[in-house]
């Protein structure tokens, strides 16, 4: 279930000094998009053994997707900083003859949206930005997310929530100009496509590479990508991937250096991307059910138009998203058995544990080492901005 608030929200997102709604600015995009992964390919099929298992089941999805009217999105776990891109050079180039065909994705801001050009570069590529460390699910980057994954034909009456008694447009906020105004002849969707989108979420958050007995273990996942689950206009088609071998390219350090960028390491190791099926559309319908009876029991009646604080902080939304969010990790822990690993350490899909053990630098379990760094401690990151438990920046 939709809220205009969020799609408007999602809109500006995209919008933000981002043309994307010109055919300049497509071309462009692509070029950026190909460029890099033919640069990816370059490297995948000339210095590593690359295995890709159920390449048909995306294909399928994708199909599916666009002929139900619904957005993809693709969730996986986060070995190394090379995943994106090299993932995608993993694939045939059939795959991204059509920019529509090609992902969308959250990256850091405070890492790749530091200056002009790697904004503009990250931009091009069709990255958007997500802040760490406190800002929370509802943030623009995911806001823009939840309106990707949000068809253009479906920013109506039966997919957004408002009061029955009373029409949708009699609801929106006044002084928003008709370009902005997705029930308005006049509106112009922010991104110019042709196509339902791909979004790309690494739930994660950040890289995990632990050292063994843990390798190729998983953070929990993060409650972002439900609100991607949940509040788009209609279900997307989920497609959970597990992938081992990235951390190979691309180990973790303690201190990275500008040679170790342009370094790739263990030259003709395995990479293993293991595709699973989409995802049982009957339970993802049954927690956006829920999330439904949620929106009835603690809408704003004054304003139907926006979210409330009860949907976003409240118990009974956070167990929702949490379970969600559970679920998904359950999926792709079920292919990372597929790829020979033994079963994962029950703690590691637990919150609290991994907050505990970032609290604490590791010092709470000793065992569970990190290559490198644990880069969800805030102290090993620069540029970080602080945020409070409501998401808003502290001064």
């Amino acid at each position: 279930m939709s809220f205009y608030d969020v799609l408007s929200r999602g809109d500006e997102a995209l919008e933000q000094n981002r043309p994307r709604n010109s055919k300049i600015w497509n071309f462009f995009s692509h070029l950026t998009c190909k460029t890099v992964i033919g640069a990816s390919k370059i490297v995948m099929g000339t210095l590593y053994d690359v295995e890709v298992k159920g390449l048909n089941n995306l294909d399928d999805a994708m199909i599916d997707a666009r002929k139900q009217d619904r957005g993809i999105m693709t969730v996986m776990n986060h070995m190394s900083t090379c995943d994106d891109p090299f993932l995608w050079a993993c694939f045939p180039w059939r795959n991204y003859k059509d920019l529509d065909d090609i992902r969308w994705g959250l990256a850091a801001t405070n890492i790749c949206f530091t200056n002009i050009i790697t904004t503009r570069f990250f931009s091009l590529g069709k990255i958007l930005p997500c802040d760490r460390f406190g800002r929370g699910p509802f943030q623009p980057g995911l806001d823009a997310c939840v309106r990707l994954l949000s068809p253009d034909d479906t920013l109506d009456e039966k997919h957004i929530y408002h009061n029955d008694g009373v029409s949708l447009s009699s609801l929106i906020p006044k002084g928003i100009p008709d370009s902005r105004n997705f029930l308005s002849s006049q509106y112009s969707p922010p991104v110019l496509r042709k196509k339902t989108s791909l979004v790309h979420v690494f739930p994660e958050g950040f890289v995990c590479q632990l050292q063994s007995p843990f390798n190729n273990s998983m953070r929990f996942f993060r409650w972002g990508t439900a609100r991607m689950i949940l509040e788009p206009t209609v279900a997307p088609v989920i497609v959970p991937i597990f992938s081992d071998g990235f951390e190979k390219i691309k180990p973790e350090k303690l201190e990275d250096t500008m040679f170790d960028f342009f370094t790739f390491y263990n030259r003709g190791s395995k990479v293993t991307v293991n595709i699973g099926k989409p995802l049982d559309s009957q339970v993802i319908e049954s927690f956006r059910d829920e999330w439904k009876r949620l929106c009835d029991k603690y809408h704003d009646v004054g304003d139907f138009s926006r979210m409330t604080d009860e949907l976003k902080f409240g118990e009974e939304a956070r167990k929702l998203r949490s379970k969600v969010s559970a679920y998904l990790r359950e999926q792709v822990a079920r292919l990372r058995i597929e790829n020979g690993f033994s079963e994962e350490d029950p703690r590691f899909s637990n919150i609290q544990w991994w907050s505990k053990y970032t609290a604490s630098k590791g010092e709470s379990d000793k065992e569970v080492k990190f290559m490198g760094l644990n880069w969800a401690v805030r102290d090993y990151q620069k540029n970080v901005v602080l945020y409070d438990d409501r998401g808003r920046e502290v001064k």
